[in-house]
């Protein structure tokens, strides 16, 4: 002290404020850190609280990656900031890339409230495994979800209903891929038995999976490649495509139809007869309920079941077309809803037991499920959108 002065007190160098905050960082306390580098307890809690506070005991315990960023590399970028560096200059000095920092920061707008204890702890939360899923942390959410399950509702189209229902709030907002991980990964016993059969596959665990056909030559059929091309681009409504389920022993069979712009799904019965004249009939029978503009073309596959086709047309006014053999993805709208008829009516099952009056309420319940192609309408709302125009 001179004249009644105070001396002002070395200022610690950059080097040393980072040891500090190294020994901070392997779990020493603050006293134990000033006598490690030789600075007062004073320094240590100034040097600290420019960091942002001491770092919790999840942060200063935790083993981490090299490649994730430390807690004096985050010091680093703090005292970056407050000299007014760039982004690109700060990644430059600590050896990472400037993306890494502006992701780390905030972008420009964090600039003014990062700090690097804070962050090193959020970092650390964030890391912690095992997490525990969306659905776990959110009863409302998981009613919800179980719900629509149960309605078969798919996760993809739980997904977006929720976020058509609640764009304003974020709790009731859930990827596909997160309701798939809580009914394959996370969920055991009872949960998953009861709410994976309402899944399209009925799959408890993921698998791929084939299937392969063969069909006879029909006579005096029409190639799908001479349809007009309204038909092909959806363009005009009333263009159906038709196709058979098997039961077990393939002695049981469904038929089903789908229209093209609306996806909206019409069941017909059959019984343990998949004879043309009865599937031609019941087929008929079905298409005979729609208003006339609702009726002017049909594509089916290359069975048998249809060489009656020029009968068929006579019948009801419908033009039918054929698919070529072994190419399902010509008729995209049948085999998607095919798929998702398995929900109701598995393979290996006898599905005579279904009469009519039970297809119309799967049908109806199909038909009331929304789908992405139509922006999240189900099927019924496009198609009384249709009906009143």
């Amino acid at each position: 002290m001179k004249n009644g002065k105070r001396e002002p007190r070395p200022r610690l160098s950059h080097a040393t404020r980072l040891e500090v905050l190294d020994q901070i960082s392997l779990g020493a306390t603050q006293p134990e850190a000033a006598e490690a580098v030789g600075c007062s307890i004073n320094s240590v809690k100034r040097i600290v609280a420019a960091a942002g506070g001491t770092p919790s005991r999840r942060s200063r315990r935790r083993r981490r990656s090299p490649l994730r960023l430390s807690l004096l590399e985050r010091e680093e970028m703090r005292a970056g900031i407050a000299a007014g560096d760039s982004f690109r200059l700060i990644a430059r000095r600590i050896g990472r890339a400037p993306s890494t920092v502006s992701r780390e920061v905030g972008g420009t707008r964090g600039r003014h409230r990062y700090r690097a204890t804070k962050a090193d702890d959020r970092a650390c939360l964030a890391a912690r495994r095992p997490k525990r899923s969306k659905l776990s942390c959110s009863p409302r959410l998981r009613r919800r979800v179980r719900g629509m399950l149960i309605d078969n509702f798919s996760p993809q189209q739980i997904s977006a209903r929720l976020r058509f229902e609640n764009p304003n709030d974020p709790e009731m907002r859930i990827a596909p891929e997160t309701i798939y991980q809580s009914l394959y990964v996370q969920s055991r016993g009872r949960f998953r038995k009861d709410l994976t059969k309402h899944l399209r596959s009925g799959r408890s665990a993921r698998k791929p999976q084939g299937k392969g056909s063969s069909r006879g030559r029909i006579k005096d059929m029409i190639s799908i490649s001479e349809r007009p091309a309204e038909v092909s681009d959806r363009a005009v409504p009333g263009h159906w495509e038709g196709d058979l389920i098997v039961g077990r022993s393939n002695r049981s069979f469904i038929g089903t139809l789908v229209e093209r712009q609306t996806r909206f799904v019409m069941l017909a019965y059959l019984g343990t007869d998949s004879t043309t004249q009865t599937v031609t009939a019941q087929v008929a029978s079905q298409i005979k309920r729609l208003p006339e503009q609702l009726r002017l073309s049909l594509t089916w596959d290359q069975g048998t079941e249809m060489a009656a086709h020029l009968d068929f047309t006579v019948a009801t006014g419908v033009h039918v077309n054929f698919c070529d053999p072994l190419s399902p993805w010509l008729r995209g709208s049948i085999e998607n809803t095919n798929g998702l008829l398995r929900q109701y009516f598995p393979k290996a099952t006898d599905l005579a037991v279904h009469g009519q009056v039970e297809l119309d309420r799967v049908a109806a319940q199909l038909n009331g499920r929304p789908r992405q192609t139509l922006g999240w309408l189900n099927p019924a709302e496009k198609m009384t959108e249709l009906l009143l125009r």
